[in-house]
């Protein structure tokens, strides 16, 4: 593993620390929080001390009033937003240039969406990136003042928070997803770029697989081919480069981030996180101060049962996929939805059925995953355990998985990838 210095980023206060592990073990245990930022996805099980602050800053759905309190009441599986904000906070303005120093620029915008499913049993977990740049109907929303805004024919999807506003633009997002993909969506969560970045300085970085090399002067990655562990800022830069991989698309930017969420699941499910109660607790009090949650996700019951429904899920079981898109006719530099690949999608995971992703962007990401091997040559084939014909079969389990179409980039937990770099300049 490589790792290069990097330049230090605006120096974070103290997080406060609860009554030791008596608080955090009565409070809630573990549970889920997920992360992202500017096209950041980051998924991770923490222990949740709810504060009041926490609390009071939680904003209503759609539907809040019939989510019930026990996970397994919720028929069609469960469905949580996880938005990234692109907010100009004062701490670390400096460090993005003319996005927060050009008035231009002002707003927040949601420049990242992911909707993750967890399905009824046997459980498995979807994650679907919405690209920012994709025009789709906007419905009506609320606004911060209490007003009806109006609703869009076509808009860009990254519009909608600030749609909604600081008060209910999460939940104008959460409304607008809710309309694209026909799904209920019960819970929701908002971070910003800082908050990515106390959350990824919390659990010790990510390692990520870099082939090629990056160097992107919008971001200042420069990378060596090789693999790194990203922290704070890098990781932060690293999931919002789009010019430094594949062809400088935010499909590929999305693509690329899929590299970063594998690693991240599969290091939350080691002993470096889940395992080790001190960095838990660090986690738990650096995603409970940065994150906004839907007032559902401030139930500690449905936390505990949102962290323990996906704690024992296969990593081959967790996949992370882009919603399918055409090139926007009347826009080269906008996407369309790909409605007919989308059902396929819907239906799979309405069914409960095991997906395949067989769509990759390979002008992003690269396989670093072992090919497997050829039973017809392998001496060892046909040696280990047999079927037993009388056996029960698994409840849900089907024939085979379902190929989604080659038009749904992505991957599971349990392959390994690289960035596919534009090459690294020194």
């Amino acid at each position: 593993m490589t790792s290069r210095t990097r330049r230090p980023v605006a120096a974070h206060g103290q997080l406060s620390r609860p009554s030791a592990w008596s608080q955090l073990l009565k409070v809630l245990g573990i549970a889920m929080a997920v992360v992202l930022v500017s096209g950041v996805g980051v998924a991770a099980y923490v222990g949740y001390d709810l504060t009041h602050t926490f609390v009071a800053k939680a904003v209503t759905l759609d539907g809040e009033s019939s989510v019930p309190p026990d996970i397994g009441a919720i028929k069609g599986g469960v469905n949580m937003l996880l938005v990234g904000s692109d907010a100009c906070e004062p701490e670390f303005a400096a460090e993005f240039g003319d996005r927060c120093s050009d008035p231009e620029n002002a707003g927040e915008r949601n420049d990242t969406n992911l909707l993750l499913h967890i399905s009824d049993s046997p459980r498995r977990v979807t994650v679907i990136t919405f690209p920012r740049d994709l025009m789709i109907q906007i419905p009506s929303c609320i606004d911060s003042d209490g007003n009806d805004t109006s609703p869009a024919s076509k808009q860009a999807i990254n519009t909608t928070l600030e749609t909604g506003g600081p008060k209910n633009g999460l939940a104008c997002v959460a409304r607008t997803i809710s309309k694209l993909s026909g799904l209920d969506i019960q819970f929701a969560a908002k971070i910003t770029w800082g908050g990515v970045m106390k959350v990824t300085d919390a659990i010790g970085g990510v390692d990520v697989c870099v082939a090629n090399g990056i160097t992107d002067p919008d971001t200042g990655l420069n990378l060596e081919a090789g693999t790194h562990t990203l922290q704070g800022y890098w990781a932060l830069q690293f999931l919002r480069t789009r010019h430094g991989v594949g062809d400088g698309s935010d499909l590929g930017r999305g693509s690329n981030q899929q590299v970063y969420m594998s690693s991240l699941a599969r290091k939350m499910v080691s002993a470096k996180v889940l395992g080790n109660p001190g960095t838990l607790l660090k986690l738990a009090n650096t995603v409970m101060s940065n994150v906004t949650p839907s007032t559902t996700l401030t139930s500690p019951t449905l936390l505990v049962q949102i962290a323990l429904a996906m704690k024992d899920v296969p990593l081959d079981q967790i996949n992370f996929v882009n919603y399918p898109v055409f090139t926007d006719p009347d826009d080269p530099n906008k996407v369309v939805p790909d409605y007919d690949s989308a059902d396929q999608l819907w239906a799979a995971l309405a069914a409960n059925e095991p997906i395949q992703v067989t769509g990759q962007r390979n002008d992003a990401v690269i396989s670093a995953t072992p090919a497997p091997t050829d039973p017809a040559t392998d001496p060892n084939a046909g040696q280990g355990a047999t079927t037993d014909p009388s056996a029960t079969p698994t409840p849900g389990a089907t024939s085979g998985p379902v190929e989604l179409s080659k038009n749904i980039s992505g991957q599971s937990a349990a392959q390994q990838t690289c960035s596919n770099g534009n090459g690294f300049s020194g």
